[in-house]
């Protein structure tokens, strides 16, 4: 394989290191891979260069826009994915490791795409809860507001991942309008920098939007601000370090840390040999070491089993480890690559050995076996067993990164509940059993000290994502020793690169400032009706009041026997007079919501297309037989899904004869934009 210098991103150009060049070796037999360094690279420059180039021209886009130029990306990494898979190999991967690392990071691209055009408006600040009322008319209002942070993020990533660590970052930071300098880790920079390519060339990224070190960070940390933010992935070592510079904590930097964690699954007191829940632990364990070498933050490190069970999980686990094979990960039968370095093995070797010194002992795999390929990093799956975790305080404290773990007894659930929160936090706790109230128990006992929680059984195991997949809809973090904070998420994780602000005014002045409609602002009454009008020709704000319409006793009777909703209090006027909320009979909330879109819908084909979803259904004001309602229909806010398709939310509000609310809603529909 040829030797190539890997190049720096600089200022929307590919700079070459001067000086302090490394040479990487590859993890399959230890031949040169790439050259990197960042010598000579301006590093203020570089985050001046983010925050006013990058900066402005990723905020004039809206959240939808960056939505679609993710999708973009994505799609990009796909098509040259088997040009990265061949870089993979020489990180020690095997395909299959691969395919989590690149089309995984490719996925998250997507859904984040997904989660901003169906979840963020199509405007430049995120509104956050409802309207806060601060007077007594009205006039005075508050309002929680996002915006995009007027820095950079810095992403320092580990180099297990090197795509999808970097997309995982990248996805919540450009969707929040927030520009980043990517650091990966030196040893398998080549991959992160072959899929960093891949974007560039795409053009969907606006100028200072993205850089990249590949190298030192030099003085970088020296020039951050207030208005930054730092992400790190990787060891609580380098993470403290990081955390505790001078100036992140002169200038109150952002700091997220997502590291190394030792992971914990149990084998619930309900799974005994022969449960299907006893054969998925030790599956799952298996997995757990040998997938990526172990090399994950989210890797099963202790594995937890009732006292009794002990011999036959670890006959078991010795046996499925047994016939995998390691070795080159081009080769098709290889079920486990190489680690990604001779100093990673190194390092996990002293690791098993200070395990053994606290007392545990090896009963499956040898870490000094002879490699399989000459040069080659590699190392088989060592298994480890404690019989006395309270007394070894190692077992939960030191983690050798690669394929290892220690299984190790508990007594009851409890005994479980405090050796899992011995490891002082962790990214993922998993909880193997059939039984809902250990369940129950479990969680309520071990949910505080870890970022996220799997509960699999019989049932669910099929479709289960597994222990160690962090998902991009749901939080990737843990407290303690995991860092104490989070990523991803879906649009928790793009709220981690905003500043939330408590803005106060009228509504009038918070709809014009934040470019969406909320309630009690001023309406703009049109006289064209707003279902015969594309996307296009709809302003936030447009409203259409219907005429009103009486509702009568046969009316609710009617509604009552059509639907078989025959609740007291909308079919006995002495029971409903009883009630303390009501003064008699009322009519049905969902006769309220049919008589409305009755009022506002218009029935002939056009720009509408469907009608998609109700959200923030409020019944405040009862209506009672002889009262009349209308309502008030008025663009909430729009998002263009596609050149076909659209997203209107309109805020619907039913009122009485005397102006008094009576319902309000949310109306999602789809229409031609």
């Amino acid at each position: 394989m040829k030797t190539t210098q890997l190049l720096n991103y600089e200022r929307d150009r590919w700079v070459a290191g001067d000086s302090g060049l490394s040479e990487l070796p590859s993890a399959i037999d230890g031949a040169p891979v790439a050259i990197l360094g960042s010598g000579g690279l301006d590093f203020g420059d570089m985050l001046r260069h983010a925050r006013e180039v990058g900066g402005p021209a990723l905020r004039k886009m809206t959240f939808h826009d960056r939505a679609r130029m993710l999708k973009g990306l994505a799609i990009a990494i796909m098509d040259h994915k088997e040009k990265l898979y061949e870089l993979n190999y020489q990180t020690g991967a095997t395909r299959k490791d691969g395919w989590i690392d690149i089309e995984g990071g490719a996925g998250t691209l997507f859904s984040f795409s997904s989660k901003g055009r169906r979840e963020l408006p199509d405007a430049h600040m995120l509104l956050d809860g409802a309207l806060e009322p601060l007077s007594k008319t009205g006039t005075f209002v508050g309002q929680h507001i996002y915006t995009p942070l007027k820095g950079a993020a810095v992403h320092i990533n580990a180099f297990n991942f090197p795509v999808w660590g970097m997309l995982e970052k990248l996805a919540p930071t450009l969707i929040a309008g927030v520009p980043a300098i990517v650091k990966p880790a030196s040893s398998t920079s080549y991959l992160t920098e072959a899929a960093f390519r891949v974007m560039i060339d795409t053009g969907l990224l606006p100028q200072g939007s993205v850089q990249l070190i590949v190298g030192g960070v030099g003085d970088l940390f020296d020039h951050l601000t207030g208005q930054d933010v730092v992400s790190f992935t990787g060891s609580a070592t380098t993470a403290y370090k990081l955390r505790t510079h001078a100036v992140v904590q002169r200038e109150s930097v952002k700091f997220i840390a997502e590291q190394d964690s030792l992971n914990a699954s149990i084998l619930g007191p309900d799974a005994a040999p022969g449960t299907p829940e006893f054969d998925l632990f030790v599956r799952e364990v298996a997995i757990e070491m040998t997938v990526k070498a172990g090399q994950k933050c989210t890797a099963i490190r202790r594995a937890l089993a009732p006292a009794e069970h002990m011999d036959a999980l670890e006959e078991a686990l010795r046996d499925r480890l047994g016939k995998t094979k390691v070795g080159d990960p081009r080769l098709e039968d290889t079920r486990m690559g190489a680690l990604v370095s001779a100093a990673q093995c190194k390092d996990v070797r002293e690791k098993i050995a200070e395990l053994q010194a606290a007392g545990a002992r090896i009963v499956a795999g040898d870490p000094s076996a002879q490699s399989p390929v000459k040069g080659g990093a590699f190392l088989p799956p060592v298994l480890l067993r404690a019989d006395d975790p309270w007394t070894s305080e190692a077992v939960h404290d030191v983690e050798p990164f690669g394929p290892v773990a220690t299984i190790m007894p508990y007594r009851d659930l409890d005994d479980a509940i405090a050796l899992a929160n011995r490891g002082r936090g962790s990214l993922v706790l998993s909880l193997f059993a059939h039984s809902p109230d250990a369940a129950r128990d479990f969680v309520c006992g071990t949910a505080s000290y870890h970022g996220r929680m799997l509960v699999i059984d019989r049932d669910n195991a099929k479709e289960s994502t597994g222990h160690g997949s962090p998902l991009p809809v749901l939080v990737h973090g843990g407290p303690g020793r995991a860092g104490g904070s989070e990523e991803m998420g879906g649009v928790r994780g793009v709220k981690h690169y905003m500043q939330r602000t408590a803005l106060q005014s009228s509504p009038a002045m918070i709809a014009a400032i934040t470019g969406q409609y909320v309630p009690g602002a001023p309406k703009h009454v049109i006289g064209t009706h707003p279902f015969r009008q594309r996307m296009s020709e709809l302003s936030i704000g447009d409203t259409w009041v219907t005429g009103s319409r009486a509702v009568s006793v046969e009316d609710i009777e009617h509604f009552a026997n059509f639907t078989g909703d025959k609740f007291y209090a909308h079919m006995d006027e002495e029971a409903a007079k009883a009630s303390p909320i009501f003064e008699g009979r009322v009519a049905h909330g969902y006769l309220i919501l049919s008589f409305a879109a009755g009022l506002f819908v218009d029935p002939d084909p056009g720009p509408v297309l469907a009608n998609t979803g109700l959200e923030n259904l409020r019944f405040l004001t009862p209506l009672y037989p002889g009262d009349a309602m209308r309502v008030e229909l008025s663009v909430r806010a729009k998002s263009i899904k596609s050149e076909e398709t659209g997203q209107v939310r309109w805020a619907v509000e039913v009122f009485n004869q005397k102006d008094e609310l009576v319902a309000t809603y949310d109306l999602l529909t789809e229409n031609v934009p």
